[in-house]
């Protein structure tokens, strides 16, 4: 963080705002510029909290956003008259090139998570799969790589072979059903669980030729499945 940066945020958990709202009038704007590019860079990239990522995400595929801590992430009015809402269910991830130069260099001993479409759910129990069955949120699938959008996906949770992949690291943890205080820390899944479901919907891709750039941070089967539903959607279009 540069020492303007760290500045500007002490004066505002500190002083007064007024306080706060001068030293930012006698920036320059190009500081101004420098100021907000860092802490936004700082925010969409941070390993701790996936607020930003998951608010793009869901406003991109049309949703509203929730602040909600508990529950779905978005809602949508249903296109049918005197339907339901859709909610939704944003699984952001983020690549970090740094990761990777630290791997290749031999500074960091594990290879960073490549982009497979993946997700997971934390602390998950049959109760909050038959609830989520029931709602059946559209899961959004998305991917950043040092906070650049690259794609989102979108299925509904009732996918069959997701549900499966689901269901079967429930059944693995809990074989005699839930247990009161313990929980499947995470469900995990990966684009093999959704990607040729014919529900399965692009929202959002990067052109080929910048697509290609970033070929490194990808699984690379994910990556071929991605050009396909690419090539797909231009001649839809």
């Amino acid at each position: 963080m540069n020492k303007e940066l760290a500045e500007i945020l002490k004066i505002y958990s500190t002083k007064k705002h007024e306080d706060f709202t001068n030293r930012l009038v006698n920036l320059s704007k190009e500081s101004l510029i420098s100021l907000f590019t860092d802490l936004l860079t700082m925010y969409i990239n941070d390993k701790n909290s996936s607020t930003i990522r998951e608010f793009l995400t869901v406003t991109i595929s049309g949703y509203e956003h929730s602040e909600k801590k508990i529950g779905f992430n978005g809602f949508k009015q249903s296109s049918i008259v005197g339907g339901m809402p859709i909610a939704c269910e944003a699984k952001p991830k983020n690549a970090s090139s740094e990761d990777f130069k630290s791997y290749k260099n031999g500074n960091r001993k594990s290879k960073p998570q490549i982009l497979n479409g993946s997700g997971n759910f934390n602390d998950y129990t049959y109760a909050r799969f038959k609830k989520d069955k029931k709602a059946n949120p559209h899961m959004l699938v998305s991917g950043f790589i040092d906070g650049k959008l690259i794609y989102i996906l979108e299925f509904p949770f009732k996918t069959k072979v997701f549900l499966t992949k689901l269901n079967n690291q429930l059944r693995k943890h809990f074989p005699n059903g839930d247990e009161k205080g313990r929980y499947l820390r995470g469900a995990t899944f990966d684009y093999k669980d959704y990607i040729d479901d014919k529900m399965l919907n692009l929202i959002f891709v990067l052109n080929f030729e910048e697509l290609e750039v970033y070929l490194p941070y990808f699984d690379r089967k994910f990556y071929h499945k991605l050009f396909l539903l690419s090539k797909k959607n231009d001649k839809i279009k």
